[in-house]
């Protein structure tokens, strides 16, 4: 099996290129990406390509498999240019594969693709997918899902699967991540159990985690199972505050969810850190997932508990962990975050 993955430098793609690398029934890997990495794998050969603006139908050609995990959440001060990205270049993905003739398209979708629903129950994989309005994520994510029902409809020779993953973390996408979500300001030292002193206990702060290598496993049972449809992906436990407070060492606090929702606004706006309120709205809107489709037809069993990844990452970004990819490398932000700085945090293209 010939297998193209498409994003292949960020935290899944690392964990699914090195995973199908070692899989006796994956003859060849192309990982595509718009910069090439030095990241060297067994039967991984890469490609630079960008999903916008390159024709990735030659890329395509020949192959059993494509999986689409290409995604931007930065720059967020410029929804517009991500949009692009994120929603027009997918489009363009299930165009080539269509032409290339490929059979098997694995997406990567996201819980962020739910309506609001239970923080006391979970919720299968038929769920409405309306979205957060808030969040940019969810509303791109919502509508490449939309489009991707389109695709299905006028290609049914096309076995489509997608992934709906809850947060995905590891230690090697820690830097990535940290440029992500928190910016260049962020004390790495105190990122550890014992030096954060409070959790905010917010109502209906109660999310899911899972490891971005089980992540990945999802991905390669599917490859080689005869499915389709959605599929969730996130293990236990339900991270919530007193699940927090014992797995940080810290104490619980109540506080307004509009209060947070109003700091992060304006840290964000301030440029004091990269992550819009839109993510706030998403951990408190999104239901919490029930995985009982993943463990019955692809037999998927998380190896990492969801609180192990969250310390497996914190790790990470104390120790400035990183993996020989653009996206998760240490030193793609530049000496002192320099280049992280000169993006205006958020504001133009993430380094």
């Amino acid at each position: 099996m010939r297998v193209v993955v498409v994003g292949a430098t960020g935290n899944v793609g690392t964990s699914l290129v090195e995973a199908l690398s070692g899989d006796p029934r994956i003859d060849s890997v192309v990982g595509v990406a718009r910069r090439r990495p030095e990241l060297e794998l067994e039967r991984v050969e890469w490609v630079a390509a960008d999903v916008v603006r390159d024709d990735l139908v030659p890329v395509f050609g020949g192959a059993d498999a494509v999986v689409h995990l290409a995604w931007v959440i930065q720059p967020t001060h410029n929804v517009d240019r991500m949009w692009v990205t994120n929603v027009v270049g997918s489009s363009r993905v299930f165009r080539a594969l269509a032409d290339a003739g490929v059979k098997t398209l694995l997406y990567a979708s996201s819980v962020g693709v739910y309506s609001p629903g239970p923080k006391d129950s979970a919720v299968g994989e038929d769920w409405p997918t309306d979205g957060i309005r808030s969040s940019f994520y969810s509303v791109h994510k919502v509508e490449v899902e939309r489009r991707l029902d389109a695709f299905e409809a006028e290609h049914s020779d096309v076995r489509v699967v997608r992934l709906r993953p809850a947060l995905t973390f590891k230690r090697g996408a820690a830097s990535g991540v940290r440029r992500l979500f928190a910016g260049p300001f962020l004390p790495s030292p105190l990122v550890r159990p014992g030096a954060i002193p409070v959790v905010p206990d917010i109502p209906r702060l109660r999310f899911q985690a899972v490891h971005s290598r089980d992540v990945a496993e999802a991905y390669r049972h599917a490859l080689h199972a005869p499915v389709h449809g959605a599929f969730n992906v996130a293990t236990e436990p339900v991270l919530d505050p007193p699940e927090l407070a014992r797995t940080l060492g810290a104490r619980r606090v109540k506080v307004p969810a509009r209060l947070v929702r109003l700091v992060a606004d304006a840290t964000w706006r301030l440029h004091l850190q990269p992550t819009p309120p839109g993510w706030l709205d998403l951990a408190l809107g999104t239901p919490l997932l029930d995985t009982a489709r993943i463990r019955t037809e692809l037999g998927w069993t998380p190896t990492v508990s969801a609180n192990d990844a969250l310390l497996e990452l914190m790790e990470g970004v104390r120790e400035g962990a990183g993996i020989e990819t653009p996206p998760l490398d240490p030193d793609t932000s530049g000496p002192i975050r320099s280049r992280e700085l000169a993006t205006g945090v958020g504001e133009r293209e993430g380094v």
